[in-house]
């Protein structure tokens, strides 16, 4: 393990506040208040650089690099049992957003390394986000600094910095008088990306302004990893003026975060938070504090990263 350090970290207060949103999308229902303690949160997702040295220094191979189990995978096709990941690959034109096969595809090769396949390298990318990043390869990471991966609920508060009620992170609006405050898809996805905010895939941690409590990229870039098993919300909303928030509260288990539309695949989701570099208006407006989506835990993808905090009790 390397020494545990808060270099690079920041503090989030203790605070009670309004989780989730009832404006967007069902999962993110109902409005809930929630108190967390006080918690160390990285500043930035973590980097290419920072995750060489953890390899490194461990030997760690990814998800990614590992050939899958067809045992796991009943459907799996012939000649698919090879290492590789999930890269986005833009549509010619408009497509029917319903179907996400259309823009991603299963690469051999790809992974942290080698980003967009075998063939690409992270010349020029050690200061951006590290992807490829399966649930287990994150918390590895964690173990080794001496950290852990944050909370659903302490991922928002501090995505949220201290803004009570807000669409965004940063207020009510998407890019006040025209600024891009994070990396989102600008355009019509996924054929076309203006690039109006100068990225069109990762960009380097720090490119947009911190929050108020002095953290980056919360909100776009990467999709982060939290430690919670995905449940659907349930339950009757608490008033927001209620004392009695829910405190530090924890996601579900294993078993029901399995994805029912795929009986056959028991294979545990969990809670990602903050949305991507290919979040858009017109698709996937998850840039937002509030939004959170289910991910299995062997996933790997060229849009999902992490970060860490350290609890302070």
């Amino acid at each position: 393990m390397a020494p545990r350090s808060t270099d690079a970290m920041q503090i989030v207060p203790s605070g009670e506040f309004t989780m989730g949103s009832d404006s967007y999308y069902p999962e993110e229902r109902p409005l809930r208040r929630v108190q967390v303690d006080s918690f160390w949160m990285d500043e930035t997702p973590v980097t290419n650089a920072q995750f060489s040295r953890f390899v490194n220094a461990t030997g760690h191979v990814t998800v990614a690099e590992i050939a899958p189990n067809p045992k796991d995978y009943p459907d799996m096709l012939p000649g698919m049992n090879r290492p590789g990941s999930l890269v986005f690959t833009g549509t010619d034109g408009p497509v029917d957003l319903s179907q996400a096969h259309l823009w991603w595809q299963f690469a051999f090769g790809a992974d942290w390394r080698h980003p967009l396949g075998p063939e690409s390298s992270l010349d020029g990318l050690a200061d951006h986000p590290v992807v490829h990043i399966a649930w287990s390869d994150a918390a590895a990471y964690a173990k080794w600094v001496g950290k852990a991966l944050p909370t659903e609920a302490e991922f928002e508060f501090a995505a949220r910095g201290g803004l009570e009620g807000k669409e965004f992170a940063w207020g009510d609006e998407l890019a006040p008088a025209g600024a891009m405050m994070a990396n989102y898809w600008q355009g019509t996805f996924p054929y076309h990306n203006s690039c109006t905010d100068g990225w069109e895939r990762t960009s380097p941690v720090r490119s947009f302004p911190a929050n108020s409590y002095g953290l980056y990229d919360l909100i776009g870039n990467v999709w982060e990893w939290t430690q919670d098993w995905w449940s659907e919300h349930s339950g009757v909303a608490k008033a927001k003026d209620s004392c009695c928030g829910k405190k530090n509260p924890r996601g579900g288990n294993m078993r029901n975060s399995f994805d029912p539309s795929q009986p056959d695949i028991r294979i545990g989701r969990k809670v990602i938070k903050g949305g991507s570099h290919l979040c858009a208006i017109n698709h996937c407006q998850r840039f937002r504090p509030a939004a959170r989506h289910p991910e299995m835990i062997d996933t790997s993808t060229t849009h999902i990263g992490f970060r860490c905090v350290i609890r302070r009790k």
